[in-house]
This record gives C-alpha cells, sequence and structure tokens, in this order.
C-alpha cells in the first residue's frame, strides 16, 4: 500500500537528480598542489528535526540562509546516522567506523574516554594532506586529554565537551561543571543560563574568523557541531522573540543566521566555489518528549530509534564542481561515508590498521551514470542493542525484535513528558512506498526479507554477539 506523504517531501524528491562530476574536473581537484584542494565545512546540528528548515519542510518561520543553500547545491532527502544518539552519531561521522566496532554507544557523560585514539577522525585523515583543521561547538566522543579535539587533529577549537544539558542547572545533585573551552583552556568554568544564549553566536564567529585566517593560504576543514538545538534551549537577545513561533523558532533562525554567516564569509573570502559545503539538519532526530522544545520530523518516532524518525537527516552538499544546484537525490548514504569520501576526494590515505566501515560514495552522491552505493547495508542501534538494517539502495528497512520509546504525553517549554516502551518484531518496510514505516511487508516480500535477514544476523553475530534475539 502506498501512503499519502507530505506534499513538500514529495515534490522535492520527485524533482530528483543531480549532475555526475567530470574526470577533469576532480583531477583538477584532487591534485597534488595545496592550493588546488578543496576546503571543506560541515555543519552539523544537534537533536533537529527534519522539516525544522525551509525546503525540506514548512515551519512557521523563515529560514532564508538554509533555503539559499539549498537552491546553490544539491538537498539529499536520506542521509542516515548509524544510531540515534549523540556520542554514537558523533564518533561514527568523525571515524567512518560502526559503533559496534568502536564501541561508542550512546551519550557519554562528563570525563569519559569516548572514541579510542586507535581510530583516526576526519581532522587526523585531513591534515595529512596539509589542511588546516577547527572544530567550534559540541564535541561530546572523549573528554580526557588524549580525546579532546587537539589530540585529535584539530588545531583550533572551542565550546563545549559534551551536551548543553549535562550541568548544575538541570539537577542539583550534578555534580560536573559545564566548562567552555578555547584552544585547550576552560574560559568559562560553569555557564550560566546567559552564556549558553550566546553559544550559537560564539561558534558562528569563531569559524568566520578561521576562515578569514585561512582562506587562500592553505585549504582548510571546519566542522561546526552546534549545541542547539537540544534541550534547554537558547537563542541570542537579537533572535529573542523574533520568530513568532516561541523559543524553538527563534533558536532555528539564529541557526539559519549562522548559515548565513558561514556562506558570507567564504563568498568574501573568494573562496566558496572551492569549497564543499555540506550542512546536516541534525546528529538524530528529534528529542520528541520536549514537546515545543523539539524539532519536527515526518517521520515515524524520533531521537533514540531506529525508525526513520531517529536516523533519517536533511542534508546539503553545495560544490558547483560536482553538485548541480537546485537539485534533489533520494540515493541514501550515511555519516559513515564522509570519511572515506572525502579522504578519496583529497588524496588522503586511510588507516590501514583497522577498516573502515564507511565507503567513497561520491559516484553514487554526485550521480555518475550506472554507479551504486557500495553498501550492501546500513546497520541502526540504540545504545548497545542493534535493531535494524537498510539495503544500500534506501528502500528496504528490516526491524529486528526489539523494544523502542514512543511518545504517550509531550512536556513544554523545557520540561519534558512522558515515554512509553513498545515493542516490534522482525518487520520489513518498503520505504519507498511506505516512507512512515506503517506496514511489514515480509510476506509480500519474502526473497528480501531472507536476504536482509541473513544480513542482520551475520552483523548481530559479528558485532554483538552477546545479545540475545528472537530468530523466528
Amino acid at each position: 500500500m502506498k501512503h499519502k506523504f507530505t506534499s513538500w517531501f514529495l515534490a522535492g524528491v520527485a524533482a530528483c537528480g543531480i549532475s555526475a562530476l567530470t574526470a577533469s574536473t576532480l583531477a583538477a581537484a584532487t591534485s597534488g598542489a595545496e592550493d588546488s584542494l578543496p576546503n571543506l565545512v560541515l555543519i552539523f546540528l544537534d537533536d533537529g528535526g527534519y522539516a525544522d528548515f525551509h525546503p525540506f519542510g514548512n515551519p512557521p518561520y523563515p529560514t532564508p540562509n538554509v533555503a539559499r543553500l539549498a537552491q546553490e547545491g544539491t538537498c539529499f532527502t536520506h542521509l542516515y546516522v548509524p544510531q540515534a544518539v549523540c556520542s554514537a552519531s558523533r564518533a561514527a561521522l568523525l571515524s567512518g567506523c560502526f559503533p559496534g566496532r568502536t564501541r561508542v554507544f550512546g551519550a557519554h557523560p562528563p570525563r569519559a574516554r569516548g572514541l579510542d585514539p586507535k581510530y583516526r577522525t576526519i581532522g587526523q585523515i585531513l591534515k595529512q594532506r596539509g589542511y588546516r583543521t577547527a572544530v567550534y561547538g559540541k564535541w561530546h566522543i572523549g573528554d580526557q586529554p588524549d580525546t579532546r579535539p587537539p589530540a585529535r587533529g584539530f588545531d583550533e577549537w572551542c565550546g563545549l565537551m559534551y551536551s548543553n544539558d549535562m550541568w548544575n542547572y538541570r539537577s542539583k545533585h550534578w555534580k560536573w561543571p559545564l566548562h567552555f573551552w578555547d584552544n585547550g583552556r576552560v574560559v568559562i568554568d560553569n555557564l550560566t543560563p546567559d552564556d549558553q544564549k550566546m553559544l550559537t553566536r560564539w561558534y558562528t564567529e569563531h569559524a568566520v574568523q578561521f576562515i578569514h585566517r585561512w582562506a587562500g593560504k592553505k585549504p582548510f576543514f571546519l566542522y561546526v557541531p552546534h549545541s542547539m538545538p537540544h534541550v534547554p534551549i537558547y537563542c541570542s537577545d537579537r533572535f529573542r522573540g523574533i520568530s513568532g513561533a516561541g523559543l524553538y523558532g527563534d533558536v532555528m533562525m539564529e541557526l539559519d543566521w549562522s548559515v548565513g554567516e558561514i556562506m558570507r564569509a567564504l563568498r568574501e573570502t573568494k573562496v566558496l566555489d572551492n569549497t564543499i559545503v555540506i550542512w546536516i539538519c541534525s546528529d538524530n532526530g528529534p528529542w520528541l518528549v520536549y514537546g515545543n522544545h523539539a524539532g519536527k520530523t515526518p517521520f515515524r518516532e524520533g531521537k533514540g530509534t531506529s525508525f526513520d524518525g531517529g536516523v533519517r537527516n536533511a542534508c546539503i552538499i553545495r560544490y558547483p564542481k560536482a553538485f548541480q544546484p537546485g537539485a534533489w537525490s533520494d540515493r541514501a548514504f550515511s555519516t559513515l561515508d564522509l570519511l572515506p569520501t572525502l579522504a578519496h576526494l583529497v588524496g588522503a590515505p586511510l588507516p590501514k590498521d583497522y577498516p573502515i566501515d564507511g565507503r567513497d560514495v561520491w559516484d553514487w552522491i554526485t550521480g555518475k551514470p550506472k554507479a551504486q552505493n557500495p553498501h550492501t547495508y546500513y546497520p541502526f542501534s540504540t545504545g548497545r542493542r542493534f535493531e535494524a538494517v537498510l539495503s544500500g539502495d534506501g528502500r528496504w528497512k528490516l526491524h529486528l525484535p526489539h523494544p523502542y520509546r514512543h511518545l504517550a504525553t509531550p512536556g513544554k517549554d523545557g520540561k519534558p513528558g512522558k515515554y512509553v516502551t513498545r515493542r516490534i518484531g522482525w518487520a520489513l518496510y518498503d520505504l519507498k512506498n511506505d516512507p512512515l514505516e506503517t506496514t511489514d511487508v515480509k510476506a509480500q516480500y519474502p526473497v528480501v526479507y531472507e536476504r536482509l535477514r541473513t544480513i542482520a544476523l551475520e552483523h548481530l553475530h559479528r558485532f554483538y554477539p552477546k545479545q540475545k534475539i528472537q530468530t523466528q
């Protein structure tokens, strides 16, 4: 059965089409000289919703800068993260490795070890090709000296080591202060609500200054993982009340402003068209239990689940040498693929002492004729539990039996509501015709079901050998 879907989404997917990068352009982009290498900008939000920005949704507030970026680049409707929780999602993006391999699950607390240093980050990979690297925002993949940004391939950085709700204003029993770091020093030893109002602005100002310092001098990689709109949500006074849609709308408009400021800096320094700009709406789906302080997704469930509402995100890539302006693509890929794809593009060698689970998907996402996704499947987990697989073409989703949280009562104004626990058995969904994951079709497609079931059980036994599961 084909389900009715939101008109804005179907209109975008109906317009799918992306241009292929020519061989001559690729050769120029990856030649040995540093000045010919593309700059890389990666903007990554925290707990945003798929439908929080135009043109992926139709929110009741304007987001002109993201909309412009979409007009100048290609919109991807099927970008996935392997786990819909903070640290696991970020470690996968930065390392290109499954959570089941790195053992980074869930959201780690202050002083946690995080991602083992044996797994190199995008920053470390790109520095092999002479890139100047910076991260401004939320780190959350390690809060010890050898797992913080300076030891993980980033020359410049500022921000928070973990989520902005991990502070003493949340609970009097919370023992750790929330620090704000700037290039290896704690410059605010206990963040206040007034400080939180400035996080988006501080990250943006640092990013703009970084671009002006390094544009035209060295190729650079700028990673901006915003703390917002993870609760507690804040915006600067300039944006408070401006959206007419409540505090969440104000926060979204400031995040949209941040995109505009970064793009303005790239234009002013005349490096925009030699810069690959990647914008991702979230590290996972919205935290639905927070109600009017949570984002929106048209898909099933949200953060902390393996349904598409948790693991599927909106993405825009702007790079006129490769991506057609104003195009839409429904080709599925994963944040796991960013490290190997960018490394191949700039000629940076990958580590040889452990496997990289992501793949180079450049031909696939740039629309090269006859290109196929090199992945057979993408796995999804929640915490330490393996829960689902997606076929490499993005059509079929198989859930293993598992419990999941479902919103019962939404919260309001920063106070959480309530979840209830539900269970799902073996279930196959045809995402092409049923993007909301409503109808189990394993009986109608037994060959597809058995193929993905075999893949899922092999992944389970390899990476989650202690997990017990119903096999029938």
